[in-house]
């Protein structure tokens, strides 16, 4: 009889305890602009996941004067509605508990997003390739990726060495570092020409976590909770993110990875112009601390032949047999179809097709016409994409 008790009681304290084990892909823990960013936008990439708070609510500070994009734009939009604030020039202005009560509504409608409330972190250490954290209420969490919003007892606690963690750059033309671009438009000295690269996020030694050193950045924020998710979703390390497909995925949150300030997400044209312009095949001004696409701009041999070149070893051959010091929408239709392998008739009437449907240009398809920026990056991104090819964690290009 003894002997079957102690098999229950056995079995029972085995189911209770794994019944208090949680596994998510990713794990966040803070209350802080990056740490709710991180969660949002990792559960929003269908990872599974938990952010621990520690307190009764967020703490948020208020968001400085940058280039708004994501989640970042979406909550200050959701702060306006609350506050029925319809002017979007008006000054917004900013308080901790409306900003808590946007954001626990927001939350609470998140699929795959738990938010733990008044739960301590009592524990922390390494599991594998994962992470074991427990907790103040008895639960276990034993998450694939773990994203540390700079907090400094983690990093005591867990071995994390974050003196070398670095912090948003300047955009630079000359540092190809920006095509590695995940976050963007973070205020410095009054220029929003700043930019924060994947591997800035990630740790050599330590796989499965997402350093963010910039608590006050939903932006920044963002960007972990995408490098995060990618890797937890995947089961895959962190050391194996793809560049290119979390870019994409942020862009597709409505994510500015190049800080144009004149290209907006209302623009009809603003991913196509995002994606190549990530690439430098058509580049932008900069003016007074902005940096301008100038989409309307008309483009001259010099402006692409290089670029393109980079990136295509047969441009270098149509690139030579062209001569004329611009570039007109039927020869960039040309030069695609040459490098790209395309049909020029098939291609052509597609583009006038498209041109004022899918591409929603308000200029007439004229094949001698110069093309402007805008034109040629919709038709690069549609038919000869550079965002594609391949490029090393410095930026460099790969073919």
């Amino acid at each position: 009889m003894r002997k079957y008790l102690f098999l229950f009681f056995a079995f029972f304290l085995w189911h209770h305890l794994k019944a208090q084990t949680i596994k998510p892909d990713v794990f966040v823990v803070g209350n802080s602009n990056a740490a709710v960013a991180a969660a949002i936008q990792a559960a929003q990439s269908n990872a599974k996941t938990i952010l621990l708070l520690q307190a009764g609510g967020f703490d948020i500070q208020p968001i400085g004067d940058d280039l708004h994009s994501g989640l970042q734009a979406a909550f200050l939009n959701k702060l306006k509605a609350f506050k029925q604030q319809n002017d979007s020039i008006a000054e917004l202005n900013f308080d901790k508990q409306t900003a808590n009560e946007v954001l626990t509504k927001w939350t609470d409608s998140i699929k795959n997003l738990t938010v733990m409330k008044n739960v301590l972190w009592v524990k922390a250490d390494r599991s594998g390739k994962g992470w074991v954290f427990k907790l103040s209420d008895g639960k276990t969490i034993r998450p694939e990726v773990f994203v540390n919003v700079a907090d400094q007892k983690l990093n005591t606690s867990l071995k994390i060495d974050a003196t070398a963690a670095t912090s948003w750059s300047k955009f630079d033309y000359q540092n190809p570092i920006y095509k590695t671009s995940v976050a963007t438009g973070k205020n410095m000295d009054g220029s929003t020409n700043t930019i924060y690269s994947l591997y800035q996020l990630l740790m050599p030694t330590q796989e499965n976590l997402v350093y963010v050193n910039d608590a006050s950045s939903m932006l920044l924020g963002q960007a972990a909770g995408a490098v995060a998710a990618y890797a937890g979703f995947f089961n895959l390390k962190t050391s194996e993110s793809n560049l290119k497909k979390i870019q994409g995925e942020l862009i597709a949150f409505n994510t500015n990875l190049m800080p144009f300030t004149d290209v907006g997400i209302k623009d009809s044209n603003w991913k196509a112009i995002q994606m190549v312009g990530l690439t430098g095949v058509l580049k932008a001004d900069e003016v007074n601390g902005k940096l301008l696409f100038n989409a309307e701009k008309l483009v001259s041999t010099a402006d692409i032949s290089q670029p393109i070149k980079d990136h295509y070893y047969k441009a270098q051959i149509w690139f030579d047999d062209h001569k004329s010091d611009i570039i007109t929408i039927g020869q960039a239709l040309d030069m695609i179809r040459y490098v790209g392998n395309k049909d020029l008739e098939t291609m052509r009437k597609e583009v006038e097709k498209k041109w004022s449907t899918t591409y929603a240009f308000s200029s007439d398809f004229k094949p001698e016409r110069q093309i402007s920026k805008r034109e040629l990056a919709v038709l690069l991104q549609d038919y000869m994409p550079p965002f594609n090819v391949t490029i090393d964690k410095t930026g460099k290009i790969l073919r």
